[in-house]
């Protein structure tokens, strides 16, 4: 009964670390704004969270020094709040805004941490990450299974082996975990690591996976913001 309580008395925030530049995109402004049918592509990240009843808040993490955020029309993001605490790292950044928003936000609350450079993300994939991961004790993070077969790259871009593929997931986000343990998670790991389950598994604790697909794409190379673009005109969310 005390789990059951816990879980719906516990509200739902998303917090997108948004101060990094992303330099394999090779753009002229941090990836997260790079236009994406006519919005930048943060917006469209933000929106996954705006459109679902469950979110309660929806918090951008920026760096101190944005000067990008201004030129853009937010009006329609009415559960926004802006966070000017980026940090040098992922990691770092996160940390800060899950500290900035400790006054409002308790510690058995659920934080959504989300790529702002994930913008296709689908109601129906975020309803299965709150589904699922809702009654957990831990905390979960939606995944896909990999389907490639891996090759370690060893000398002169040469194959030094095949990593067995069973048992190996590609992480993605959505990483959905309680306020109080994702802060104590980064707290205690170290603000390198590169995701927040990361930091909990450093813990000892083994977070849910959510099998998701690769819709849910992250932009890290040119021709990913083409593949994006299509994917949000398929489903008419350009």
């Amino acid at each position: 009964m005390q789990t059951l309580t816990r879980r719906f008395m516990s509200r739902h925030f998303a917090l997108l670390p948004a101060a990094g530049v992303g330099a394999r995109m090779g753009a002229d402004c941090p990836k997260q704004y790079l236009d994406l049918h006519g919005r930048p592509m943060l917006w469209h990240a933000i929106q996954a969270f705006e459109r679902h009843p469950a979110i309660a808040r929806t918090y951008v993490v920026l760096s101190a020094d944005d000067g990008y955020w201004d030129g853009h029309d937010w009006a329609d993001c009415a559960k926004l709040r802006v966070l000017h605490c980026g940090g040098a790292t992922r990691a770092e950044s996160v940390l800060n805004g899950l500290k900035a928003v400790a006054g409002e936000v308790a510690a058995d609350d659920w934080m959504l941490v989300h790529d702002a450079a994930r913008p296709c993300l689908s109601q129906f994939l975020l309803q299965c990450l709150l589904d699922e991961v809702g009654g957990d004790a831990v905390g979960g993070i939606l995944a896909a299974p990999v389907a490639d077969t891996l090759k370690r790259e060893g000398d002169a871009g040469r194959i030094r082996e095949t990593v067995p593929r069973a048992g190996l997931w590609g992480a993605q986000t959505p990483q959905m975990f309680r306020h109080g343990l994702l802060r104590q998670a980064l707290e205690t790991a170290g603000l390198e690591v590169t995701d927040e389950a990361s930091a909990v598994e450093a813990l000892g604790l083994a977070p849910l996976l959510v099998e998701s697909d690769l819709t849910n794409l992250k932009v890290t190379f040119p021709r990913d913001l083409e593949f994006a673009a299509w994917l949000l005109g398929r489903e008419g969310r350009g």
